[in-house]
């Protein structure tokens, strides 16, 4: 494992209780900085805050419910003095299913929770990292957004617009230290398979160059990067974790 400097930084992490949040909260700690995990499953971040060990900590968190976000952000700045990055890694599926057959309450809960959420979390931390002089957002996204899975319309559009709130964000915050960029992996063998049928995992994987699915390591290897100060000259930009699935 290469050695990130993420030392005395102090990142919010949104789905960090499993996953890729988990992964990417563990590579930040092992780099030398503070953690808090913000998830809807209080017992799980609570736990997996204990197994990251003393400098990760735990607040309950619905990034779907903007009061929750607002209340987040002060609990957590009751314990830290600062937040150098926030990862939005907090996500859900929805439904494999053709658009004409889609519930209208399951995709406004896939748009509630991978984009209003996120943007809660962005409107209200960007502008203390705008205030403090320097941040870094890490936005998870998917191929799927740049692709258009289907059986997956509100994934993919919630993940097209994941990308470009990063491109809009990233120019708003072009003239300070805080750069604003997401990742776009493919399919990343985790807990959120339960969500999918398998006839889509099998398709996702079908649509792999190298054969496999990418790790949570894979991902947080990159992402950490990107929350450091080494990542300095890039912003509102796009990095691919395919296997070799997208080409552009």
């Amino acid at each position: 494992m290469n050695q990130l400097d993420f030392q005395g930084r102090h990142a919010v992490i949104t789905g960090g209780a499993t996953g890729l949040g988990y992964a990417i909260a563990e590579r930040l700690v092992n780099s030398g900085g503070t953690v808090t995990l913000w998830d809807l499953d209080d017992a799980a971040a609570q736990q997996a805050a204990v197994a990251l060990g003393a400098r990760a900590a735990a607040v309950r968190v619905d990034v779907a419910d903007y009061a929750s976000v607002l209340e987040a952000v002060k609990r957590t700045l009751s314990k830290a003095p600062r937040i150098d990055a926030l990862v939005n890694s907090a996500g859900i599926t929805g439904p494999n299913t053709r658009v004409w057959d889609y519930p209208p309450e399951a995709w406004r809960k896939v748009f509630d929770v991978n984009v209003h959420g996120l943007f809660h979390c962005c409107r209200e931390i960007a502008p203390l990292m705008r205030q403090q002089g320097y941040g870094r957002i890490v936005n998870i996204a998917s191929v799927a957004g740049k692709d258009g899975n289907p059986n997956a319309s509100a994934y993919s559009a919630s993940k097209a617009a994941v990308i470009g709130l990063t491109k809009s964000l990233g120019k708003e915050l072009a003239d300070v230290d805080v750069r604003v960029n997401c990742v776009t992996p493919a399919a990343v063998k985790t807990a959120i398979f339960d969500q999918m049928s398998p006839e889509h995992i099998q398709f996702m994987l079908s649509k792999i160059p190298m054969g496999r699915f990418g790790t949570p390591q894979e991902v947080a290897a990159l992402v950490g990067w990107l929350c450091t100060e080494d990542c300095s000259f890039s912003t509102g930009a796009v990095f691919d974790l395919s296997g070799g699935r997208a080409t552009y």
